[in-house]
């Protein structure tokens, strides 16, 4: 599933469509950028956690047969959790700020402009202030849990397909991957052969609004969920075909 940014009206239908579809045998695996720019959070991890319960219910399912990854909106959560140990923690809100951390705060009772506030004091006030964002988190049954368990990146157990939120730069080892994988990689597109041996790298995102597309060796999935665009769903075969998709 492609990037959802919080539509949580859309993710529902999505999810609807998903349960006519899904088989046994089939891995669901949620491409990051789950929350952000969009106004349901909470709604939206909560719907996540109601279809993940359902799915685990399917006869043969196993926990590791869903995934979600870890976006660039998620990347910059967790990054805010730890906002005592950055440089310039102000300035580094503000960036997040411009860039849909916005909602996300607000849905957990946070005013911006209190959090700037804090961020400009010491790192002790600072650290209390992480730690009941923390305690709100944990307010809400799934969330911190959900959080804590995003991957960086996720592939089939023969190696046929990776998947990856926003891209990869082909030039660097998957383990040694970091902001690409969030943010993108100009020269995704232009892989001539396959990655690391994976014959597809699919993303769920694409940071500078390309949209979706299909190429030899990859494939973005970003429809423009939580910017006026669908959100597309596909089931991928082993040999990176798409096999069915559907865009809400």
């Amino acid at each position: 599933m492609a990037a959802i940014h919080a539509e949580v009206g859309r993710l529902r239908e999505a999810h609807s469509e998903l349960a006519a579809r899904l088989l046994p045998g089939d891995r669901l695996v949620y491409l990051g950028n789950l929350i952000g720019h969009g106004q349901a959070t909470i709604a939206t991890l909560d719907e996540l956690l109601a279809f993940r319960r359902d799915f685990l219910c399917l006869p043969g399912v196993e926990p590791e047969d869903i995934v979600y990854l870890r976006g660039a909106q998620e990347e910059m959560w967790r990054k805010l959790l730890q906002i005592q140990f950055a440089s310039g923690p102000g300035e580094v809100l503000d960036w997040m700020l411009r860039h849909g951390l916005e909602p996300m705060l607000r849905a957990y009772d946070v005013e911006p402009r209190q959090a700037q506030a804090v961020l400009r004091e010491g790192a002790l006030s600072i650290s209390r202030w992480t730690n009941g964002l923390r305690a709100t988190i944990r307010r809400h049954p799934g969330h911190d849990e959900l959080f804590g368990s995003l991957r960086r990146a996720a592939f089939t157990a023969g190696g046929e397909l990776l998947f990856v939120h926003a891209g990869i730069d082909p030039n660097i080892p998957l383990a040694s991957q970091s902001d690409h994988l969030w943010w993108g990689s100009p020269s995704f597109r232009n892989l001539s052969q396959p990655y690391a041996g994976f014959r597809r790298v699919i993303s769920g995102c694409n940071p500078r609004g390309e949209g979706a597309h299909l190429d030899a060796f990859t494939c973005c999935l970003d429809g423009g969920a939580g910017f006026g665009g669908p959100l597309n769903v596909a089931c991928f075969s082993l040999d990176g075909a798409i096999v069915e998709s559907f865009a809400i």
